[in-house]
């Protein structure tokens, strides 16, 4: 098997040190392993530049997965790369979706068993990559406050479980009772669904299925078919919000008459002032922005 380079967050505690090194008792019997730490973007750039043609495992969650791609895309590297990911992270969604399982020591077992599966991105007009999924409205609200909440509750650990893993519901939750509901025009593919003279909830732009450590608002998406799952909800009224929210806790959101499913390779949201929140980073605000779908843009090992 070809020689990995094992990319690990510098800040993961002693309370994961165990995991990992089961994980990499995994990897290093099949082939050759080098571990690097990094903590910054000036730290994996110089980890990537020594990199060489060796298979990249990222360990970690979906912001590591993320940056590393990002890094690899900016470098003009990605292309006919093979990933590894072994999640780290506190919600890893983009495993869920990938099938990958949540165990350190079974994901590894992926990566020198598993299936090099051509995988999608996501590219909006700036250059920006998105690994998983992108939403706008009342979910990214939701995103922007869970993540104060997480850097607070991130630091506390009742024995092996971080606490950090309640950032997203607690922020949902607060998003649930004012949300910011917004006019928005979007296009998928140059048709417009929905237009500025309704109130729009939320809009989601889903490479990968999950978000917010398993809330999965595009649940059919798979990241290796060349489209984009995109779901609307116009689920405005406070009895609608609160069926809507019982539908996604259910998974069967997706099925309510004010919420609107369709596939594409192409997206446009524009219309009143809106934050996006993309494989867990909140940008913004913005008035407009385009997301297509570059297929294939690298291989990632999943399971048999």
């Amino acid at each position: 098997m070809d020689p990995l380079l094992v990319i690990t967050n510098n800040d993961a505690g002693s309370a994961d040190q165990t995991q990992l090194d089961a994980a990499l008792d995994v990897l290093r019997a099949e082939a050759s392993v080098e571990v690097a730490a990094t903590s910054n973007p000036g730290e994996l750039d110089g980890v990537l530049h020594r990199a060489g043609s060796r298979r990249i495992v990222v360990v970690g969650g979906d912001g590591s997965i993320h940056a590393v791609v990002a890094a690899l895309h900016k470098r003009h590297e990605l292309e006919g790369r093979t990933l590894g990911l072994i999640p780290f992270g506190t919600g890893n969604d983009f495993a869920r979706g990938t099938d990958i399982p949540l165990d350190p020591v079974e994901a590894a077992g992926v990566v020198v068993h598993g299936v090099a599966t051509p995988t999608d991105l996501l590219i909006d007009e700036l250059g920006t990559i998105v690994v998983n999924n992108v939403h706008v409205g009342a979910s990214a609200q939701a995103g922007q406050i869970g993540s104060k909440v997480k850097s607070v509750l991130g630091k506390i650990r009742l024995g092996p479980i971080g606490l950090g893993k309640l950032g997203y519901p607690i922020g949902a939750a607060v998003a649930a009772l004012r949300p910011h509901m917004l006019r928005l025009k979007v296009e998928v593919d140059g048709k417009v669904v929905v237009d500025v003279d309704r109130k729009t909830l939320m809009v989601s732009v889903g490479n990968g299925s999950d978000v917010g450590g398993g809330t999965s608002l595009t649940p059919h998406a798979d990241p290796g078919d060349g489209k984009v799952d995109v779901m609307i909800s116009r689920a405005v009224g406070r009895l609608s919000r609160l069926g809507y929210a019982a539908g996604l806790a259910r998974g069967d959101h997706h099925e309510r008459e004010d919420v609107i499913s369709l596939r594409g390779t192409q997206v446009t949201v524009a219309g009143e002032e809106f934050w996006c929140s993309a494989d867990g980073e909140i940008t913004g605000p913005e008035r407009r922005r385009t997301w297509w779908v570059e297929p294939a843009a690298y291989s990632l090992m999943r399971p048999r």
